[in-house]
């Protein structure tokens, strides 16, 4: 049964958006009768709000008969929504609830003038834990961090007078898309760190685990690296980052 509470909408918008949805979730333009598929709903009836859309330039049409895409009105309200969105408000829950579900302390970090900086910190439930404090500059070579800082902003980190990881170091960051550290900086700690970038593909931030080596995995396809890439991806898309085929 519907919330009484809930607040109503209005219908017609709801269905006529099921096509913009179908056409951000395929990426491209589309023909009618596809397009209608997806929004589940016949061409006859996807028709006039495909014409309503076009005017408002939510939607256009190559040619005037070709397949129909996303618009120029679209195009400017995704940018404008990518201004909105802070990287590090964004992933602010999302550590909060990975920590939770990790057992683990969970932090950001960012790329400051001295590197990999932490700038937000959640504790897990586990009775012990590793501490890390706002503003903590990680290491390039040493932490997981710095690691994945030094993979995918290498030239910011190029002008540190700090060592770096080495070519395959940096190559198996790429290839696991993670960086793990095992008793780096310090003996009986680990660390992972899952990547999250930009609409234009740059590393903004860096969603790091940390806890003691007895209890962490470090696996590639452990399950704490896999809900860290997970909740990175997920901020990576709301970020307009696409993933390559």
């Amino acid at each position: 049964m519907k919330d009484a509470k809930a607040p109503r909408g209005i219908q017609s918008i709801e269905v006529g958006g099921q096509l913009l949805l179908a056409l951000a979730h395929h990426g491209r333009p589309m023909a009618l009768k596809d397009l209608a598929r997806e929004a589940g709903m016949t061409p006859a009836k996807a028709h006039p709000y495909l014409v309503s859309f076009i005017k408002l330039g939510l939607v256009e049409q190559a040619d005037g008969a070709g397949p129909y895409g996303l618009g120029p009105l679209a195009l400017q309200l995704g940018l404008i929504s990518l201004q909105q969105y802070d990287p590090v408000r964004l992933a602010t829950p999302v550590i909060e609830d990975l920590a939770l579900r990790l057992g683990h302390t969970v932090a950001i970090a960012v790329w400051g003038t001295r590197g990999p900086t932490i700038v937000r910190v959640a504790e897990g439930p586990a009775p012990v834990h590793i501490s890390m404090r706002h503003g903590t500059v990680m290491s390039l070579a040493g932490t997981a961090s710095g690691r994945l800082f030094a993979t995918w902003r290498s030239d910011d980190a190029a002008l540190l007078a700090e060592p770096l990881p080495d070519a395959r170091a940096t190559a198996a960051v790429r290839e696991a898309g993670l960086a793990t550290s095992r008793d780096g900086v310090v003996a009986g700690v680990s660390a992972a760190a899952a990547p999250v970038f930009d609409a234009a593909g740059r590393l903004v931030l860096a969603l790091t685990a940390i806890g003691p080596s007895a209890s962490f995995d470090t696996a590639p396809d452990g399950t704490l690296a896999l809900a860290l890439r997970e909740a990175a991806q997920v901020l990576s898309q709301r970020l307009g980052h696409q993933r390559p085929d």
